[in-house]
């Protein structure tokens, strides 16, 4: 694995303070922005990122909510391959750091688990999602729907020659 640039890490919700006593920042100060989503990111930020998620996701995620694996709940142990489950995931980790940190509201945590975590996971171990096919030690790369060539609010063909 290569190393981190070096940069400011990112700040995550958890991290932020959000409270109402939380100063606002100075001229001198830049003020932190938000993280941004994922699918947005391009190199080396995506990869940034997702090593941010992976971690959360194996040490936290994981060892409190990831439930046995059967035919009717998949997980892939390379679900960063899978781009559907990086989305939620990296979704599911910003909720986090947003309802569970310093400043947040004495119910975020409950907030997270009903509106977030519940239906996160759902969708990530239904046996149609995106670990459909997967099984314990064995990835199976998911093949994208097809999408026909014509773009429908492209350019309209050249006309034929008269």
């Amino acid at each position: 694995m290569s190393a981190v640039p070096t940069e400011k890490p990112e700040v995550t919700g958890a991290e932020r303070d959000t409270s109402p006593a939380a100063k606002p920042p100075t001229e001198e100060e830049e003020p932190i922005a938000p993280p941004q989503f994922i699918l947005y990111l391009e190199q080396p930020a995506y990869t940034h990122a997702l090593r941010q998620l992976t971690l959360w996701t194996h040490h936290v995620l994981l060892p409190v909510y990831g439930r046995e694996i059967s035919s009717t709940a998949p997980w892939c142990s390379r679900w960063w391959e899978h781009p559907e489950a990086v989305a939620q995931l990296h979704g599911l980790w910003l909720a986090w750091g947003d309802l569970t940190g310093p400043g947040s509201p004495a119910t975020g945590p409950a907030s997270w688990h009903r509106d977030h975590l519940s239906p996160v996971m759902s969708s990530l171990r239904d046996p149609q999602g995106p670990f459909a096919g997967c099984k314990p030690g064995m990835h199976r790369p998911k093949e994208m729907p097809p999408i026909d060539h014509l773009d429908p609010f492209g350019p309209p063909p050249p006309a034929a020659p008269k």
